[in-house]
């Protein structure tokens, strides 16, 4: 193996390949060449960059190791508990333009499909994840319920985490009331379950196709009373634009953005309802240092309606929360050294030690 430059090449004993590096690796002069079994190599290369010019601040890993041992160099990770999450990802239920653009991939960009809801087997899919989170004592469990501010993911986040059918006269407001979105869907009490907020940041590709364009929140409201249209800072849908549509880069960037804000909420255990192109593109940031199933199981397409549960660390200190569960010791105050302090004591006045 060389390292030179921009380039690193991995020399094996019958074949080299190069991969090229976009951004620098200094010369390692004590190394020249190593020879491995191809199925032996894994490399991980993470980059945290400052800024898209910046070269510094950023951490590049080159490691070698083989699957067998993997175990052994890709062990566990601790982590302080206050400063990690528990986020439960779901992709929306199946909506129209999921069965038109299934036939016709043209049809994604059809104004018939604006802003598309939930079919009924959507709604049939919604349900059976309801019975699911409730079985598994998730919906307990739940601080907040965060969805992308579209038809087909508010539909899927009240109907899987929400109340129980509203009847009037109840005090609380509905999260949905009664076919919402050309549901055919009786109305969905907001007690007895987490608050729903809705947010931009978590919403599909921006831009061109039509079923990724936003209602104005004037409309939303009286559909959803009991979702939290707050930090949406604007009523019509001004970063939807029908010539020009989000790379999965931006769509990353603003998924790490999306991350960030939510190490900055004092909720432990949050739902996030959102897309297909959203998941994946934020999620494939993760798992870069880690065995290629748990890489998979981190960032693989997500089918619709399908829930993947996964803990964050907030390793740049993002949040300020401290721990509820620690306890600092030595209440009442008392001598307490460790017993190697007492082993060390002994030797330096050269008493044996009574255990040996």
């Amino acid at each position: 193996m060389a390292l030179s430059g921009s380039l690193l090449a991995i020399s094996f004993s019958s074949s080299s390949f190069p991969i090229t590096l976009p951004f620098p690796i200094p010369p390692a002069p004590s190394i020249s060449k190593f020879s491995f079994p191809i199925a032996s190599i894994s490399i991980v290369i993470s980059r945290f960059p400052l800024s898209r010019s910046s070269t510094t601040a950023r951490t590049t890993s080159i490691c070698f190791s083989s699957l067998s041992d993997m175990d052994d160099t890709a062990g566990p990770t601790m982590f302080p508990l206050h400063r990690c999450k528990t986020l439960h990802w779901v992709r929306h239920a199946q909506g129209i333009h999921n069965v038109a653009g299934d036939k016709d991939f043209t049809k994604y960009l059809s104004r018939e499909f604006f802003d598309a809801q939930l079919t009924p087997l959507g709604w049939q899919q919604v349900d059976n994840l309801r019975k699911h989170v409730h079985a598994s004592g998730l919906a307990k469990r739940v601080d907040l319920v965060i969805t992308s501010p579209l038809l087909r993911t508010m539909q899927t986040a009240v109907g899987v985490f929400g109340g129980d059918d509203y009847a009037d006269g109840m005090e609380a407001p509905p999260l949905m009331v009664a076919n919402a979105g050309y549901s055919d869907h009786p109305a969905i009490s907001s007690i007895a379950c987490p608050p729903f907020v809705a947010v931009e940041l978590c919403r599909e590709h921006l831009g061109i196709h039509p079923c990724d364009n936003r209602r104005s929140i004037t409309e939303y409201q009286p559909l959803f009373p009991a979702i939290d249209f707050s930090l949406i800072e604007s009523d019509e849908d001004i970063l939807w634009k029908d010539d020009d549509r989000e790379t999965n880069e931006e769509v990353g960037a603003r998924g790490m953005k999306f991350i960030k804000w939510l190490l900055t909420r004092k909720e432990k255990e949050i739902v996030v309802v959102s897309h297909s192109g959203f998941l994946f593109h934020t999620l494939s940031n993760f798992g870069n240092d880690c065995h290629p199933v748990v890489k998979e199981e981190i960032c693989k397409h997500f089918a619709n309606c399908e829930l993947r549960s996964m803990v964050i660390f907030d390793r740049c200190m993002e949040g300020s929360d401290s721990s509820t569960t620690n306890y600092p010791g030595k209440i009442p105050c008392g001598p307490d050294p460790p017993s190697e302090v007492a082993d060390k004591n002994q030797k330096e006045k050269g008493v044996p030690n009574s255990s040996a």
